[in-house]
């Protein structure tokens, strides 16, 4: 009786672990967003419909909060495009940077 639970929660955790995007994914989306709304937003990101998550979305990040809306609002569509410094990028790694800069040196050495 004492074994289901323990087995259950290793079988959560080991899910987790494989597919830890799941529970990151929008579910609902919302049609419209305010202006005002859109002003406060710090990051956005864009959530395809393929893997894990089944539905196109953009992730509004406001205040620490999570906001999945529509991305084929018009007035959204324009925000992005001016603000596309906002959308979450990463970083890259700096073993690379260093190669890449020390190529540089020597492409300017030479």
């Amino acid at each position: 009786v004492r074994f289901i639970p323990m087995l259950f929660l290793t079988l959560l955790l080991i899910f987790l672990a494989l597919f830890p995007g799941v529970f990151s994914c929008c579910m609902k989306i919302s049609d419209e967003i305010p202006k005002a709304l859109l002003r406060r937003v710090e990051r956005f990101e864009i959530q395809r419909a393929d893997g894990l998550c089944h539905l196109e979305a953009v992730i509004l990040y406001i205040e620490s909060k999570k906001f999945c809306v529509s991305p084929w609002i018009r007035k959204l569509k324009k925000w992005m495009k001016r603000n596309k410094h906002k959308t979450q990028r990463k970083k890259p790694h700096g073993r690379k940077q260093r190669r890449a800069k020390k190529i540089k040196q020597k492409q300017r050495k030479q």
